[in-house]
């Protein structure tokens, strides 16, 4: 039985609780929920880097945005009481895997407790009907497969941030399994591959490295270019996270569990493959070099498998890896002309709901 498809004749109206909204794939969603008229709170953090999405595209003009802190469980309660959503997208996450192993503590306070905090939140809060907690494909314990991973397979992580999204996992579960099995919201969790896009300016992160870079007319530094990721658009995801969160509205606990959104498994390619075809296409070429320096440990070989998401949700992704890279160059183009960036990103947006090959 397939979900639906993204539509507005669902969201329209819908309130919805988005945290992290502030971060680069908050951002994208809360536009997103924005063009299908949602009615929409966030609660996170000041944007995390400067420039970034959430400034450039204006997103706080369409929703209530608060600034606050997932460690903070009062204010978090008081605020999604307030809001009185249907609908949960917990998003909120320090996100970077370098970061994590400069200060751990932070890493799993956010991740984990911040996690707790929503859920808790939540069974205090009867108007919500759908939970959606973001977490991340390196939740799994990484053997270096050459297939994807399957939901089904044992947490782990070798390093604190995905370590700490497996126990994000594991409190979820725990959760949905201690209060939210009967009768309670439908809680589900979702895992996503290495997500790119215009307007990600992150620090230790492939894309945008390249994009500082290209910008500055410089090589840019790679490490490890052999290791393969399952690299997507960041709408992909996104897509998959509000047809589940649709879905848990309409079936309730039949969805009720882990789902990955991941790429067709040949966008599941080294990051030499990207680095080349990005510096190929951008604006007046663009060089990078290998990074030989010692480096944190991090997995060399990555993949989901997202048969289950295809087969029971009827997701399904529409931009192959060639297109998410013309979508990336288009948009830093626009903005280095100065043009509108709310606008056009609400044009790839529309652009992707409508894509037909």
């Amino acid at each position: 039985m397939d979900s639906p498809a993204v539509t507005a004749d669902f969201w329209t109206g819908r309130k919805v609780f988005v945290t992290g909204h502030t971060g680069f794939k908050g951002s994208w969603l809360s536009l997103w929920l924005q063009a299908l008229g949602a009615q929409l709170s966030g609660y996170a953090l000041e944007p995390p880097t400067r420039p970034s999405l959430f400034e450039q595209a204006r997103v706080a003009e369409g929703m209530r945005s608060v600034s606050g802190d997932v460690r903070d469980a009062a204010r978090l309660r008081a605020e999604l009481l307030r809001s009185q959503p249907e609908v949960v997208i917990h998003m909120a996450a320090q996100a970077l895997v370098l970061r994590s192993y400069e200060d751990p503590v932070e890493t799993y306070a956010t991740n984990v407790m911040g996690t707790v905090h929503l859920l808790e939140a939540v069974r205090a809060c009867p108007s919500v009907r759908a939970v959606v907690v973001v977490t991340s494909d390196k939740c799994y314990e990484n053997r270096e497969w050459v297939w994807g991973y399957r939901e089904n397979e044992a947490m782990g992580g070798f390093d604190p941030y995905s370590n700490s999204k497996g126990c994000a996992e594991l409190v979820s579960a725990a959760y949905r399994q201690s209060f939210f099995s009967a009768g309670g919201p439908a809680l589900a969790t979702a895992r996503a591959g290495n997500v790119i896009g215009g307007g990600d300016w992150a620090a230790d992160r492939l894309v945008p490295d390249m994009i500082r870079a290209f910008g500055a007319r410089q090589p840019v530094r790679i490490r490890r270019p052999q290791a393969v990721r399952p690299w997507q658009h960041v709408l992909e995801p996104v897509g998959g996270y509000l047809q589940l969160a649709r879905g848990l509205v309409e079936r309730g606990q039949e969805l009720a569990e882990a789902w990955n959104f991941g790429p067709a498994d040949e966008d599941a390619r080294p990051v030499r493959w990207l680095v080349e075809r990005l510096a190929a296409q951008w604006p007046g070429g663009a060089a990078w070099e290998s990074d030989e320096a010692p480096a944190a440990h991090e997995a060399a070989t990555l993949r989901l498998d997202c048969s289950k998401a295809r087969t029971r949700l009827g997701w399904r992704p529409r931009w192959g890896l060639a297109t998410a890279l013309e979508r990336i160059v288009e948009w830093h183009a626009a903005q280095q002309r100065g043009e509108d960036m709310r606008a056009l990103t609400l044009r790839q947006i529309e652009d992707y709901q409508t894509w037909t090959s």
